[in-house]
Formats: C-alpha cells, structure tokens, sequence
C-alpha cells in the first residue's frame, strides 16, 4: 500500500490558511475595540503643543519670555483670541524669528485658548 506523499503537505497548508483567518479576525477586533475606546475625538493638550512646537525654546520653560521674545504669561492683555491663532499659524509680519508653520490651525486655536486661560492644566 502506497502512502499519500502529498496529504502532509495539504494539511499544514490548510492549518497555516486556517491560522492566518483566525489571526486577522482576532487583529480586526482588537483595531475595532481600540477605535472604539478613543471615545472619538483625539484632544489636544495644550501644554504638550507648546513643548511639541517649540514654544518654550524662546520664551522660556515659564513662558515668561526671554530675549526678543515676548512674556506669553499676560499675552491676554494685548491680544486677542483671534490675534493670537493667526500669530501662532502665520508668524509676526516683519519678524525673522516667529515666522509661522509652529502649529496646524487647530492646534494654534487650542494653544491660544490656553494662553488667554492662564495656562491652567
């Protein structure tokens, strides 16, 4: 009586087929579930955006501001919000040092807000 030389390999090939549907199943839940607990929206926390964008580089690890750059602690008292987001996306007309490109639309609006809220966490 002859052997089937192929039905070995017929049978690890449907267990790596079946493994591998098993497998992507399990990987597609777990993204689902994943998506699922991100509750929507990512935010955006805005003391992170300012060490992100480099903020503190030039105005100090307060905001206190240093050299040419402007105390950003009492920015609210000169600025608007409005002032400020369009300060933060395009830069300051003139100046070679805040030149704009520090921050996405969203994320200068967000930064701006807490700037004029006193930079409370």
């Amino acid at each position: 009586m002859k052997k089937n030389l192929i039905m070995p390999y017929a049978l690890i090939a449907l267990l790596g087929i079946v493994t591998m549907v098993v497998m992507g199943g399990v990987g597609l839940a777990q993204m689902d579930q994943a998506e699922g607990e991100g509750g929507g929206e990512e935010t955006l926390d805005p003391a992170e955006l300012v060490e992100q964008n480099n903020c503190t580089s030039c105005h100090g690890a307060d905001l206190s501001g240093s050299g040419n750059a402007p105390d950003l602690t009492t920015v609210g008292d000169r600025y608007s919000q409005e002032e400020l987001v369009d300060i933060i996306s395009n830069g300051v007309e003139g100046s070679n040092l805040m030149t704009g490109d520090y921050a996405t639309a969203d994320e200068a609006e967000v930064i701006a807000e807490w700037l004029l809220n006193g930079q409370e966490e």
